[in-house]
Protein backbone atom coordinates (compact mmCIF):
# COMPACT_ATOMS: atom_id res chain seq x y z
CA UNK A 1 0.00 0.00 0.00
CA UNK A 2 3.12 2.25 0.94
CA UNK A 3 4.36 1.19 -2.72
CA UNK A 4 1.00 2.35 -4.37
CA UNK A 5 0.79 6.15 -2.29
CA UNK A 6 4.06 6.93 -3.25
CA UNK A 7 3.74 5.90 -7.06
CA UNK A 8 0.72 7.88 -7.11
CA UNK A 9 2.16 10.79 -5.67
CA UNK A 10 4.44 10.13 -7.86
CA UNK A 11 2.87 10.10 -10.87
CA UNK A 12 0.58 13.61 -9.81
CA UNK A 13 3.50 15.71 -9.11
CA UNK A 14 5.20 14.59 -12.64
CA UNK A 15 2.03 15.24 -14.19
CA UNK A 16 1.42 18.93 -12.71
CA UNK A 17 5.54 19.62 -12.99
CA UNK A 18 4.66 18.80 -16.51
CA UNK A 19 1.66 20.92 -17.31
CA UNK A 20 3.84 24.04 -15.17
CA UNK A 21 6.52 23.35 -17.71
CA UNK A 22 4.06 23.84 -20.92
CA UNK A 23 5.56 19.67 -21.90
CA UNK A 24 2.09 18.68 -22.76
CA UNK A 25 -1.55 20.14 -23.36
CA UNK A 26 -3.48 20.92 -20.20
CA UNK A 27 -6.73 19.52 -19.30
CA UNK A 28 -6.67 20.56 -15.72
CA UNK A 29 -4.31 22.80 -13.96
CA UNK A 30 -0.94 21.93 -13.07
CA UNK A 31 -1.85 22.85 -9.17
CA UNK A 32 -4.85 20.79 -8.75
CA UNK A 33 -2.09 17.81 -8.98
CA UNK A 34 0.37 19.03 -7.26
CA UNK A 35 -2.37 18.85 -4.19
CA UNK A 36 -3.15 15.44 -5.01
CA UNK A 37 0.63 14.56 -4.98
CA UNK A 38 0.61 16.02 -1.23
CA UNK A 39 -2.17 14.39 -0.31
CA UNK A 40 -0.92 10.83 -1.17
CA UNK A 41 2.62 12.00 0.82
CA UNK A 42 0.40 12.70 3.98
CA UNK A 43 -1.35 9.67 3.74
CA UNK A 44 2.01 7.72 3.53
CA UNK A 45 3.19 9.79 6.28
CA UNK A 46 0.64 9.05 8.69
CA UNK A 47 0.48 5.25 8.08
CA UNK A 48 4.14 5.09 9.20
CA UNK A 49 3.38 6.57 12.23
CA UNK A 50 2.58 4.81 15.34
CA UNK A 51 -1.04 4.00 15.87
CA UNK A 52 -1.05 6.13 19.24
CA UNK A 53 0.28 9.00 17.83
CA UNK A 54 -1.84 8.74 13.97
CA UNK A 55 -5.07 9.00 15.93
CA UNK A 56 -4.39 12.65 17.51
CA UNK A 57 -2.90 13.91 14.42
CA UNK A 58 -5.44 12.27 12.39
CA UNK A 59 -8.12 14.17 14.24
CA UNK A 60 -6.34 17.58 14.35
CA UNK A 61 -5.92 17.66 10.83
CA UNK A 62 -9.65 17.07 10.13
CA UNK A 63 -10.35 19.36 11.94
CA UNK A 64 -8.27 21.64 10.42
CA UNK A 65 -9.92 20.50 7.38
CA UNK A 66 -13.62 21.29 8.66
CA UNK A 67 -12.04 24.56 9.51
CA UNK A 68 -10.75 25.36 6.46
CA UNK A 69 -14.05 23.98 4.37
CA UNK A 70 -15.99 26.10 6.53
CA UNK A 71 -13.97 28.81 6.43
CA UNK A 72 -14.03 28.49 2.16
CA UNK A 73 -17.49 28.69 1.95
CA UNK A 74 -17.20 32.18 4.19
CA UNK A 75 -15.64 33.71 1.95
CA UNK A 76 -17.46 32.15 -1.28
CA UNK A 77 -20.47 33.05 0.11
CA UNK A 78 -19.62 36.72 1.45
CA UNK A 79 -16.65 37.61 -0.59
CA UNK A 80 -16.51 35.80 -3.94
CA UNK A 81 -20.17 35.43 -4.52
CA UNK A 82 -20.84 39.33 -4.29
CA UNK A 83 -18.34 40.62 -6.48
CA UNK A 84 -19.38 37.56 -9.00
CA UNK A 85 -23.18 38.88 -8.69
CA UNK A 86 -22.03 42.43 -9.03
CA UNK A 87 -19.73 41.59 -12.11
CA UNK A 88 -22.82 39.85 -13.90
CA UNK A 89 -25.12 42.74 -13.31
CA UNK A 90 -22.65 45.40 -14.05
CA UNK A 91 -22.15 43.10 -17.68
CA UNK A 92 -26.01 43.03 -18.20
CA UNK A 93 -26.35 46.81 -17.71
CA UNK A 94 -23.33 48.03 -19.35
CA UNK A 95 -23.96 50.13 -22.36
CA UNK A 96 -24.15 48.41 -25.89
CA UNK A 97 -21.68 50.58 -27.87
CA UNK A 98 -23.55 53.10 -30.31
CA UNK A 99 -22.52 52.94 -34.14
CA UNK A 100 -21.32 56.15 -35.41
CA UNK A 101 -20.07 57.82 -38.09
CA UNK A 102 -16.61 59.72 -38.09
CA UNK A 103 -14.31 62.04 -40.14
CA UNK A 104 -10.71 62.79 -39.75
CA UNK A 105 -10.21 66.72 -38.42
CA UNK A 106 -8.64 68.32 -41.42
CA UNK A 107 -6.33 71.32 -42.29
CA UNK A 108 -7.44 73.33 -44.91
CA UNK A 109 -6.15 76.31 -46.78
CA UNK A 110 -8.69 79.42 -46.31
CA UNK A 111 -8.82 82.79 -46.95
CA UNK A 112 -9.41 85.41 -44.27
CA UNK A 113 -12.88 86.67 -45.47
CA UNK A 114 -15.82 88.96 -44.08
CA UNK A 115 -18.90 87.83 -44.29
CA UNK A 116 -22.04 90.05 -43.87
CA UNK A 117 -26.02 90.34 -45.17
CA UNK A 118 -26.74 93.38 -47.72
CA UNK A 119 -29.73 94.71 -49.80
CA UNK A 120 -29.13 95.09 -53.69
CA UNK A 121 -29.39 98.66 -54.62
CA UNK A 122 -30.14 100.06 -58.35
CA UNK A 123 -27.26 102.25 -59.71
CA UNK A 124 -29.18 104.93 -60.28
CA UNK A 125 -33.28 104.30 -59.42
CA UNK A 126 -36.66 106.81 -59.52
CA UNK A 127 -39.66 107.00 -59.20
CA UNK A 128 -41.09 108.83 -62.19
CA UNK A 129 -43.60 111.63 -60.75
CA UNK A 130 -45.39 114.89 -62.61
CA UNK A 131 -43.95 118.05 -61.60
CA UNK A 132 -47.27 119.51 -62.05
CA UNK A 133 -50.90 118.11 -61.94
CA UNK A 134 -53.53 117.42 -64.65
CA UNK A 135 -55.06 114.13 -66.82
CA UNK A 136 -53.15 111.65 -68.20
CA UNK A 137 -53.94 111.56 -72.37
CA UNK A 138 -51.42 109.31 -73.54
CA UNK A 139 -49.32 106.36 -72.04
CA UNK A 140 -46.36 105.24 -74.62
CA UNK A 141 -45.02 102.76 -72.73
CA UNK A 142 -45.14 99.21 -70.90
CA UNK A 143 -44.78 97.97 -67.59
CA UNK A 144 -41.05 96.26 -67.32
CA UNK A 145 -40.05 97.89 -70.33
CA UNK A 146 -36.28 98.93 -71.07
CA UNK A 147 -36.50 102.51 -71.75
CA UNK A 148 -33.62 105.26 -73.21
CA UNK A 149 -32.30 108.01 -71.98
CA UNK A 150 -34.89 110.95 -72.56
CA UNK A 151 -37.47 108.65 -74.03
CA UNK A 152 -41.35 109.52 -73.55
CA UNK A 153 -43.36 107.90 -71.19
CA UNK A 154 -46.02 109.68 -70.34
CA UNK A 155 -48.01 113.04 -72.16
CA UNK A 156 -50.65 114.88 -69.56
CA UNK A 157 -53.34 117.18 -70.88
CA UNK A 158 -51.43 120.38 -72.45
CA UNK A 159 -54.18 121.74 -74.56
CA UNK A 160 -54.71 124.72 -71.87
CA UNK A 161 -50.93 125.62 -72.17
CA UNK A 162 -51.06 124.90 -75.64
CA UNK A 163 -53.78 127.63 -76.06
CA UNK A 164 -51.41 129.85 -74.13
CA UNK A 165 -48.83 129.22 -75.98
CA UNK A 166 -50.52 130.50 -79.17
CA UNK A 167 -51.77 133.46 -77.26
CA UNK A 168 -48.06 134.59 -76.61
CA UNK A 169 -46.55 133.57 -79.65
CA UNK A 170 -49.13 136.01 -81.37
CA UNK A 171 -48.37 138.70 -78.49
CA UNK A 172 -44.31 137.92 -79.34
CA UNK A 173 -44.97 138.52 -83.26
CA UNK A 174 -47.06 141.65 -82.64
CA UNK A 175 -44.33 143.22 -80.49
CA UNK A 176 -41.82 142.39 -82.69
CA UNK A 177 -43.65 143.93 -85.51
CA UNK A 178 -43.90 147.55 -82.75
CA UNK A 179 -40.27 147.21 -81.69
CA UNK A 180 -38.99 147.59 -85.56
CA UNK A 181 -41.67 150.48 -86.44
CA UNK A 182 -40.36 152.23 -83.53
CA UNK A 183 -36.59 151.24 -84.53
CA UNK A 184 -37.62 152.94 -87.96
CA UNK A 185 -39.30 155.98 -86.37
CA UNK A 186 -36.25 156.90 -84.53
CA UNK A 187 -34.24 156.48 -87.25
CA UNK A 188 -36.40 159.19 -89.13
CA UNK A 189 -36.09 161.26 -85.83
CA UNK A 190 -40.09 161.36 -85.75
CA UNK A 191 -40.19 159.58 -81.91
CA UNK A 192 -38.36 159.47 -78.97
CA UNK A 193 -35.98 156.80 -77.55
CA UNK A 194 -38.19 155.83 -75.18
CA UNK A 195 -40.95 154.46 -76.88
CA UNK A 196 -37.76 152.18 -78.71
CA UNK A 197 -37.26 151.34 -75.37
CA UNK A 198 -41.05 150.63 -74.09
CA UNK A 199 -41.17 148.20 -77.14
CA UNK A 200 -38.07 146.26 -76.47
CA UNK A 201 -39.75 145.43 -72.87
CA UNK A 202 -43.09 144.59 -74.31
CA UNK A 203 -41.36 142.39 -77.19
CA UNK A 204 -39.01 140.70 -73.87
CA UNK A 205 -42.24 140.03 -71.97
CA UNK A 206 -44.01 138.19 -74.71
CA UNK A 207 -41.11 136.44 -75.19
CA UNK A 208 -41.20 135.39 -71.38
CA UNK A 209 -44.87 134.40 -71.66
CA UNK A 210 -43.88 132.15 -74.53
CA UNK A 211 -40.82 130.33 -72.97
CA UNK A 212 -43.06 129.96 -69.78
CA UNK A 213 -46.04 127.99 -72.12
CA UNK A 214 -43.40 126.02 -73.42
CA UNK A 215 -41.93 125.00 -70.08
CA UNK A 216 -45.56 124.25 -68.93
CA UNK A 217 -45.98 122.04 -71.69
CA UNK A 218 -42.57 120.10 -71.43
CA UNK A 219 -43.45 118.98 -67.81
CA UNK A 220 -46.80 117.43 -69.18
CA UNK A 221 -44.47 115.51 -71.51
CA UNK A 222 -42.87 113.49 -68.67
CA UNK A 223 -39.65 111.66 -70.21
CA UNK A 224 -37.03 109.08 -68.78
CA UNK A 225 -34.25 111.10 -67.63
CA UNK A 226 -31.70 108.06 -67.94
CA UNK A 227 -31.61 104.49 -69.17
CA UNK A 228 -33.43 101.50 -67.64
CA UNK A 229 -35.97 99.85 -67.01
CA UNK A 230 -39.38 100.18 -65.80
CA UNK A 231 -41.73 98.66 -62.72
CA UNK A 232 -45.38 98.27 -63.31
CA UNK A 233 -47.03 101.47 -63.96
CA UNK A 234 -49.53 103.22 -62.01
CA UNK A 235 -51.63 105.46 -63.96
CA UNK A 236 -54.30 105.14 -66.52
CA UNK A 237 -55.10 106.99 -69.32
CA UNK A 238 -57.87 109.87 -67.78
CA UNK A 239 -56.35 109.28 -64.52
CA UNK A 240 -55.86 112.80 -62.31
CA UNK A 241 -52.71 112.78 -60.82
CA UNK A 242 -51.51 115.20 -58.04
CA UNK A 243 -47.95 116.97 -58.28
CA UNK A 244 -45.28 114.23 -56.70
CA UNK A 245 -47.53 110.94 -57.74
CA UNK A 246 -45.22 108.09 -58.48
CA UNK A 247 -46.38 107.19 -62.02
CA UNK A 248 -44.06 104.40 -62.31
CA UNK A 249 -40.50 103.17 -61.20
CA UNK A 250 -37.14 103.14 -63.16
CA UNK A 251 -34.17 101.63 -62.40
CA UNK A 252 -30.81 101.39 -64.30
CA UNK A 253 -29.59 97.73 -63.46
CA UNK A 254 -26.19 97.24 -64.75
CA UNK A 255 -23.84 97.90 -63.07
CA UNK A 256 -25.58 97.39 -60.00
CA UNK A 257 -24.60 98.38 -56.07
CA UNK A 258 -24.55 96.24 -52.84
CA UNK A 259 -24.65 97.90 -49.41
CA UNK A 260 -24.09 96.17 -46.40
CA UNK A 261 -22.74 96.63 -43.10
CA UNK A 262 -19.28 95.84 -41.22
CA UNK A 263 -18.31 96.21 -37.86
CA UNK A 264 -16.38 98.83 -36.82
CA UNK A 265 -13.04 96.85 -36.05
CA UNK A 266 -13.47 95.56 -39.46
CA UNK A 267 -12.58 98.69 -41.27
CA UNK A 268 -8.81 97.87 -41.16
CA UNK A 269 -8.89 95.17 -43.28
CA UNK A 270 -11.41 96.76 -45.75
CA UNK A 271 -10.13 99.06 -48.67
CA UNK A 272 -11.78 100.30 -51.85
CA UNK A 273 -11.30 97.96 -54.93
CA UNK A 274 -10.65 94.38 -52.93
CA UNK A 275 -12.77 91.47 -54.17
CA UNK A 276 -16.33 90.73 -53.44
CA UNK A 277 -18.49 87.55 -53.73
CA UNK A 278 -21.77 87.48 -53.38
CA UNK A 279 -25.18 85.07 -53.19
CA UNK A 280 -28.43 85.59 -53.63
CA UNK A 281 -31.97 83.49 -52.25
CA UNK A 282 -33.49 83.79 -56.27
CA UNK A 283 -30.39 82.13 -57.75
CA UNK A 284 -29.06 78.97 -55.33
CA UNK A 285 -25.89 78.14 -56.50
CA UNK A 286 -24.87 81.17 -58.19
CA UNK A 287 -21.78 83.32 -56.90
CA UNK A 288 -21.61 87.44 -58.09
CA UNK A 289 -18.23 89.10 -58.39
CA UNK A 290 -17.94 92.36 -58.06
CA UNK A 291 -15.32 95.07 -55.89
CA UNK A 292 -15.47 97.44 -53.04
CA UNK A 293 -16.55 100.78 -54.69
CA UNK A 294 -17.07 103.20 -51.21
CA UNK A 295 -16.95 103.16 -47.86
CA UNK A 296 -18.93 105.42 -45.56
CA UNK A 297 -17.14 108.41 -44.16
CA UNK A 298 -18.41 107.10 -40.77
CA UNK A 299 -19.65 104.94 -38.09
CA UNK A 300 -23.19 104.56 -36.70
CA UNK A 301 -23.01 105.51 -33.33
CA UNK A 302 -26.00 103.52 -32.15
CA UNK A 303 -24.91 99.92 -34.00
CA UNK A 304 -21.02 100.83 -34.57
CA UNK A 305 -21.48 99.46 -37.77
CA UNK A 306 -20.36 101.35 -41.08
CA UNK A 307 -21.99 100.87 -44.48
CA UNK A 308 -20.04 99.81 -47.25
CA UNK A 309 -20.89 99.56 -51.25
CA UNK A 310 -19.70 97.55 -53.61
CA UNK A 311 -20.28 97.07 -57.60
CA UNK A 312 -21.43 93.95 -59.59
CA UNK A 313 -21.70 93.79 -63.05
CA UNK A 314 -25.42 92.64 -64.18
CA UNK A 315 -25.47 92.39 -67.84
CA UNK A 316 -28.35 89.89 -67.32
CA UNK A 317 -30.70 91.72 -65.40
CA UNK A 318 -31.26 88.93 -62.81
CA UNK A 319 -30.05 91.68 -59.71
CA UNK A 320 -32.92 93.56 -59.18
CA UNK A 321 -32.76 96.26 -56.30
CA UNK A 322 -33.86 95.16 -52.85
CA UNK A 323 -32.87 91.61 -53.12
CA UNK A 324 -30.99 89.76 -50.09
CA UNK A 325 -27.69 89.40 -50.66
CA UNK A 326 -25.17 87.24 -48.49
CA UNK A 327 -22.19 89.18 -49.32
CA UNK A 328 -17.93 87.58 -48.77
CA UNK A 329 -15.08 90.09 -49.05
CA UNK A 330 -11.61 88.49 -49.01
CA UNK A 331 -9.44 90.38 -46.68
CA UNK A 332 -6.46 88.80 -47.27
CA UNK A 333 -4.39 85.61 -48.35
CA UNK A 334 -4.82 81.90 -47.37
CA UNK A 335 -4.15 80.78 -44.40
CA UNK A 336 -4.42 77.13 -42.61
CA UNK A 337 -7.49 76.17 -40.50
CA UNK A 338 -8.18 73.92 -38.71
CA UNK A 339 -11.84 72.35 -40.13
CA UNK A 340 -14.03 69.35 -39.49
CA UNK A 341 -17.60 68.87 -40.82
CA UNK A 342 -20.49 71.18 -39.71
CA UNK A 343 -22.46 68.24 -38.04
CA UNK A 344 -20.03 67.52 -36.14
CA UNK A 345 -19.93 70.52 -33.35
CA UNK A 346 -22.60 70.02 -30.73
CA UNK A 347 -23.98 73.41 -30.05
CA UNK A 348 -25.89 74.21 -26.27
CA UNK A 349 -25.88 76.90 -23.64
CA UNK A 350 -22.86 75.39 -21.46
CA UNK A 351 -20.49 75.31 -24.75
CA UNK A 352 -19.95 73.85 -28.02
CA UNK A 353 -18.63 70.33 -28.09
CA UNK A 354 -17.22 67.77 -30.24
CA UNK A 355 -16.91 64.32 -29.73
CA UNK A 356 -13.62 62.38 -30.18
CA UNK A 357 -13.26 58.74 -30.95
CA UNK A 358 -10.00 57.19 -29.36
CA UNK A 359 -8.96 53.91 -27.97
CA UNK A 360 -10.55 52.81 -24.67
CA UNK A 361 -8.15 52.22 -21.52
CA UNK A 362 -7.61 48.94 -20.36
CA UNK A 363 -9.70 47.96 -17.53
CA UNK A 364 -7.76 47.36 -14.09
CA UNK A 365 -6.44 43.97 -13.79
CA UNK A 366 -7.03 43.42 -17.31
CA UNK A 367 -3.77 42.06 -19.87
CA UNK A 368 -4.68 42.84 -23.47
CA UNK A 369 -3.38 40.58 -25.81
CA UNK A 370 -1.16 42.14 -28.24
CA UNK A 371 -3.03 40.45 -31.48
CA UNK A 372 -7.18 42.07 -29.59
CA UNK A 373 -8.21 44.78 -31.21
CA UNK A 374 -9.11 47.64 -28.66
CA UNK A 375 -12.24 49.21 -28.86
CA UNK A 376 -13.58 52.69 -29.40
CA UNK A 377 -14.71 55.42 -26.52
CA UNK A 378 -15.83 59.01 -27.24
CA UNK A 379 -14.39 61.88 -25.04
CA UNK A 380 -16.23 65.06 -25.09
CA UNK A 381 -13.98 67.84 -26.05
CA UNK A 382 -15.26 71.66 -25.30
CA UNK A 383 -13.67 73.18 -28.64
CA UNK A 384 -13.94 77.43 -29.54
CA UNK A 385 -15.92 77.41 -32.98
CA UNK A 386 -14.68 79.93 -35.50
CA UNK A 387 -16.00 80.83 -39.18
CA UNK A 388 -18.22 78.71 -41.28
CA UNK A 389 -18.01 78.17 -45.13
CA UNK A 390 -20.55 75.50 -46.34
CA UNK A 391 -20.45 72.45 -44.50
CA UNK A 392 -16.83 72.92 -42.86
CA UNK A 393 -16.39 74.68 -39.64
CA UNK A 394 -13.35 76.24 -38.66
CA UNK A 395 -11.74 75.32 -35.10
CA UNK A 396 -9.78 77.07 -33.65
CA UNK A 397 -9.32 75.50 -30.32
CA UNK A 398 -9.80 72.11 -28.43
CA UNK A 399 -8.98 69.99 -31.83
CA UNK A 400 -5.91 68.56 -32.87
CA UNK A 401 -5.69 67.60 -37.07
CA UNK A 402 -5.45 63.98 -37.27
CA UNK A 403 -7.81 63.26 -34.94
CA UNK A 404 -10.95 61.72 -35.58
CA UNK A 405 -14.34 63.09 -34.34
CA UNK A 406 -18.00 62.04 -34.49
CA UNK A 407 -20.18 63.52 -37.33
CA UNK A 408 -23.32 61.43 -36.96
CA UNK A 409 -24.93 59.93 -33.83
CA UNK A 410 -23.55 62.17 -30.91
CA UNK A 411 -27.78 62.36 -29.22
CA UNK A 412 -26.92 58.96 -28.02
CA UNK A 413 -23.21 59.48 -26.59
CA UNK A 414 -21.94 60.68 -23.49
CA UNK A 415 -18.34 61.38 -22.05
CA UNK A 416 -16.17 57.88 -22.35
CA UNK A 417 -19.17 55.81 -23.96
CA UNK A 418 -18.46 52.76 -26.14
CA UNK A 419 -18.76 53.70 -29.96
CA UNK A 420 -17.99 51.37 -33.30
CA UNK A 421 -17.22 53.04 -36.63
CA UNK A 422 -19.86 52.35 -39.22
CA UNK A 423 -18.48 52.60 -42.43
CA UNK A 424 -21.12 53.62 -44.38
CA UNK A 425 -21.40 56.40 -46.67
CA UNK A 426 -22.77 59.00 -45.41
CA UNK A 427 -25.47 60.91 -46.40
CA UNK A 428 -24.27 64.20 -48.75
CA UNK A 429 -25.31 67.45 -47.53
CA UNK A 430 -27.91 69.44 -48.64
CA UNK A 431 -27.83 71.41 -51.77
CA UNK A 432 -29.40 74.33 -49.96
CA UNK A 433 -28.33 75.13 -46.55
CA UNK A 434 -31.95 76.40 -44.70
CA UNK A 435 -31.56 79.81 -43.18
CA UNK A 436 -32.80 79.73 -39.77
Amino acid sequence: MNRILIGLAVVAAAAGAAIAAHLVRPLIPAAPLFVVAGLFVLVYVLRLLPVGVRRPVVFALTFLALVGAGGGLYYFQFVVRPQMARGFLAAALAPKPTAVSVETVAVEKWPPRLEAIGTVRAYQGVDVAPQVAGVVSAIHFASGDDVAAGALLINLDDSVEQADLKNGQAQLRNAEISLDRQRQLVAGGSTAIAQVDAALATRDSAAATVERAQALIAEKAIKAPFAGRLGIRNVDVGQYVAVGSTLVTLQELDPIYVDFQTPDEALSRLAVGEEVSMTVGAFPGVRFAGKVTAIDARVNQETRNALVRAQFANPDRKLLPGMFANVEVTTGAPADVVTVARTSVVYSLYGDAVFVAKPAPPKAGEAQAAEAKPGLVVERRFVRVGATRGERVAIEEGASPGERVVTSGQIKLMNGAPVTIDEAEALPPPARTPKP
